[in-house]
């Protein structure tokens, strides 16, 4: 019996890239943590055109958060979303971390128009018990 090609038996196996439909509006997506930005700009059914972070754009380190790593992952995943053909964006934003408002601005200034702006950080009703405090 002939065995089915795997990835450990036959090195021709490829994947085809998912292709994803861009219209001329979509949404953006920034998880601004304390470690890391991250940035996704999606269509208006949330399927990811294009994603950028800052550890991508190789920070390293507490360079990680920092708003001039939010301005260079936010240029690299605007420049990719601008070619496929969006142009206009809703921008969600969620975390605490510093690079929220360079990491629009700078989608802004790429040529994609940002028509609105939703902070939609969660925020506890006082549910868990926070952790006990950090000794330095």
């Amino acid at each position: 019996m002939a065995k089915q090609p795997t990835a450990a038996n036959n090195a021709k196996i490829t994947q085809r890239k998912r292709t994803v439909k861009v219209e001329a509006n979509g949404e953006a997506h920034i998880n601004a943590t304390f470690n890391n930005i991250i940035i996704s700009l999606t269509n208006i059914s949330g399927q990811v055109i294009s994603w950028s972070s800052a550890g991508k754009m190789g920070f390293r380190g507490s360079k990680k958060n920092t708003p001039y790593a939010a301005q260079m992952a936010a240029a690299d995943c605007s420049k990719v979303a601008f070619d496929a053909g969006l142009r206009k964006v809703k921008v969600y934003v969620k975390g605490p971390g510093g690079g929220r408002e360079s990491a629009i601005r700078t989608i802004a200034t790429s040529g994609i128009e940002v028509s609105e702006i939703m902070d939609i950080t969660p925020m506890p009703h006082n549910g868990c018990r926070p952790p006990k405090r950090r000794r330095v």
